[in-house]
């Protein structure tokens, strides 16, 4: 029997009926011949509801305490998604991330997997029991609980994809695959049928909202093929991420308008850097000194900002995914004539961006998608 890995998000478990509709989704996996494992976030809003309890009773809740709190929004929902699959007549057993087996270094809030052994899951599918996680969350060496994270529940189901040596693993969501841009802002984007990882993982660097760049990055490490599909609609439906390089062509573009600028006029100590990387997008030598963007939704309250760095302001970034986009002439004058409000623009070895104001990111998004990719048949 194959091991198929399943992640669902916040969205997906939002309430009782939600959780109804996920547990008959995992019995129809069951009853198509395979063991499931599940991985869970918490039910929404659930996270941010904790949080504010802390701050409701502490000005600077501890990141011990914090992660202890928090962990809680994802057994609840384990424990809950094993009682209506039970109702149904499937055997399941849940599963803290620390049963699981997920070992995480010390870092509270932002820990890292450093090991998995997850002989208890591996016990439970040999009982014939649907194997459900609590995501987002792991426990050190030291036994303390730790969480991953922002997006860290996709991390747990591909941890133990690669872990159980799962056929794949399905991270299910409101949104039914990955795009050629966001639809939301973009009408004429489309869905993409496959998309190799390095592809995927470039399109996170860049802003892109679907996947985590982390889980992005290790699947691609350990040969983890995924799939990106709606909670309500079948698997297979949605868009296939099997290992590979970024594609030549064009293939989508994407947008944050969520950073902050820095310029910087001198050195910065390395231990000062160290503890700035997980907010740091992207450095850029400029003619006034080096711009670094920050991504202003991983800042933390304490961290301390070298004094040598000057707030330039919030600022936007628009990206075309695909090699083309850096090494094709034509390609980059396309893209510098489809974004007249460029503040300036670079290029990695698969991505060409523009920095823009974030009043200007939509409709750059809509103009780079016209030109570089139209109807998808460039």
């Amino acid at each position: 029997m194959s091991i198929i890995v399943q992640k669902y998000g916040g969205s997906s478990m939002a309430d009782v009926s939600c959780i109804r509709n996920v547990a008959k989704r995992v019995v129809q996996t069951v009853t198509e011949g395979n063991q499931v494992v599940v991985t869970v976030s918490a039910m929404a809003n659930a996270t941010n509801d904790l949080l504010g309890l802390a701050h409701a009773v502490s000005d600077n809740p501890g990141r011990r305490e914090l992660d202890l709190l928090i962990s809680v929004g994802e057994r609840v929902s384990m424990t809950l998604l094993a009682m209506a699959i039970q109702d149904l007549g499937v055997n399941a057993a849940s599963f803290t991330g620390s049963q699981s087996g997920i070992i995480t270094d010390e870092r509270h809030s932002s820990a890292r997997v450093v090991a998995v052994r997850p002989h208890r899951i591996q016990r439970a599918l040999g009982e014939g029991k649907v194997a459900i996680v609590a995501g987002f969350q792991g426990v050190s060496r030291e036994k303390e609980v730790t969480t991953l994270g922002r997006g860290g529940s996709d991390t747990t189901a591909v941890v133990l994809t690669a872990a159980l040596g799962a056929q794949y693993c399905e991270i299910c969501s409101d949104v039914d695959g990955v795009y050629s841009a966001d639809p939301r802002v973009v009408p004429d984007a489309h869905r993409l049928k496959a998309l190799p990882l390095a592809g995927a993982l470039a399109m996170a660097h860049c802003g892109a909202k679907v996947l985590l760049s982390d889980a992005l990055a290790y699947a691609q490490e350990h040969n983890v093929v995924l799939h990106a599909n709606a909670t309500n609609q079948p698997s297979g439906s949605g868009t296939r991420l099997p290992p590979g390089d970024v594609p030549d062509k064009v293939i989508a573009v994407t947008s944050d308008d969520q950073l902050w600028c820095y310029r910087v006029h001198d050195s910065v100590p390395s231990a000062q850097l160290s503890a700035l990387q997980g907010m740091i997008r992207a450095w850029i030598p400029g003619p006034k000194g080096l711009d670094v963007l920050v991504d202003r939704r991983n800042i933390h309250d304490t961290v301390q900002w070298p004094s040598s760095w000057e707030l330039v302001g919030p600022v936007a970034t628009v990206s075309a995914i695909g090699r083309d986009a850096v090494t094709d002439p034509a390609v980059v004058a396309a893209a510098c004539s489809a974004t007249p409000n460029r503040i300036r623009w670079w290029a990695t070895e698969s991505a060409w961006t523009a920095m823009v104001t974030p009043e200007h990111a939509d409709e750059t998004q809509r103009h780079l998608h016209a030109e570089l990719i139209g109807d998808g048949h460039r």
